[in-house]
């Protein structure tokens, strides 16, 4: 079986070159400049690296409209989230068509280049309604995206530096370091599970199952944004560690981070992190209950239903799609409602908000819900 190919063929790297980079470097004090707000630097290293080929940098006006409106980037590739770069409206003439504009991490950070190509308006209101299926400004998407400034600039991005402050720098592994591993490993089918929270059992469960039909499991959680209330990278990493030391296969395992931010679109970004994930060299991609959801604005399994709207060879990522999963007492283990004939009452689920204040009291939640391990590490983590 020959690798995945990546998304739209080629695998896009947007690094400078030593001598270009030199180059770039000694002009960029004459260039307009941009300060990035966390996403945008997201988005630059996630472009830079092919995490999200095909894209070379921020989209045009016709890529934009077509992914807002259609799921598909102008070439006709399904694509979900836009991509962009704004910049205020009153600041247009700064940002001249054709020049370089040097766009910078902080004050002093230079990033990349972009080369711009094309600056438009844009309706944010409409992108709201489209892409996070709701106006509400209490959506953490739409909050973010009301907050932008009303100008998109496009164009190809160059990396000069790698942002500042780099986190996980053991774990953050690039596409093609990820597609090398696998072939390393000799993974021919390599199984991707998305996550911004530490991994319960009923996840431990699902990934397992996965692993029963591939070669391998790509744990690979994201720790770019994240709302505040999520629980932070750092102390979900070392839960991530202590759950793969203690209870998985190390050699058919691989724990790297997703640099990406958060956009919380439910089903588009389901679409989005699996095309993510075949760019990382993965064959098959985890999707749950509620995947990438927020609050009640997406229906349980609407992040399922999504994948039916596009062409399989198009795509060309297998989804394996799970139902709600838990520990059943009449069973003896682990289930779902696929699987599982018993009612609630047997079952173990507990909300976030009770498994919160449990730890937050110092009390291990019954074990048939985390392992032992895990919670020590997230009320420790919640006591300091």
């Amino acid at each position: 079986m020959q690798p995945i190919k990546p998304h739209g063929g080629i695998l896009i790297n947007r690094e400078a070159s030593k001598q270009e980079r030199e180059q770039l470097i000694e002009r960029a004090p004459n260039m307009s400049r941009i300060e990035l707000n966390q996403r945008e630097v997201s988005d630059i290293e996630m472009i830079a690296v092919g995490a999200f080929s095909p894209l070379t940098g921020f989209m045009n006006r016709a890529d934009y409209e077509s992914v807002r409106d259609n799921k598909h980037l102008a070439s006709g590739l399904p694509w979900t989230i836009p991509v962009t770069l704004s910049v205020k409206s009153q600041e247009a003439d700064k940002y001249k068509e054709g020049s370089q504009v040097a766009l910078y991490q902080g004050k002093e950070h230079l990033l990349a280049i972009l080369n711009l190509e094309e600056k438009f308006t844009y309706d944010k209101e409409k992108e709201a309604a489209a892409v996070y299926l709701t106006t509400d400004e209490a959506h953490p998407g739409v909050q973010a995206l009301y907050a932008q400034d009303d100008l998109l600039l496009s164009g190809q991005i160059t990396l000069i530096n790698h942002p500042n402050n780099l986190t996980f720098k053991e774990h953050r592994l690039t596409p093609a370091e990820t597609r090398l591993f696998f072939q390393e490993k000799q993974w021919k089918r390599t199984v991707a599970f998305q996550t911004r929270n530490p991994v319960h059992r009923a996840h431990e469960y699902i990934q397992k199952c996965a692993l029963e039909i591939v070669d391998g499991l790509l744990l690979h959680p994201i720790v770019g944004e994240t709302k505040s209330d999520d629980i932070p990278a750092d102390v979900r990493m070392r839960c991530y560690e202590v759950l793969l030391d203690n209870y998985y296969p190390k050699n058919r395992t691989l724990l790297s981070v997703l640099p990406a931010s958060m956009r919380y679109a439910g089903p588009r970004e389901a679409i989005f992190h699996a095309i993510i994930r075949k760019n990382y060299g993965c064959t098959h991609f985890i999707v749950g209950r509620d995947h990438a959801g927020v609050g009640n604005y997406y229906g349980t399994y609407d992040a399922h239903y999504i994948f039916e709207e596009f062409d399989k060879e198009a795509i060309a990522i297998t989804p394996l799609f799970f139902d709600h999963t838990f520990y059943c007492k009449r069973c003896g283990g682990m289930a779902s409602s696929k699987t599982c004939p018993h009612t609630s009452a047997d079952h173990v689920i507990l909300s976030g908000t009770k498994v919160r204040e449990m730890l937050q009291k110092g009390e291990i939640p019954p074990v048939e819900f985390t392992r032992p391990e895990v919670a020590q590490i997230l009320i420790e983590s919640m006591q300091r």
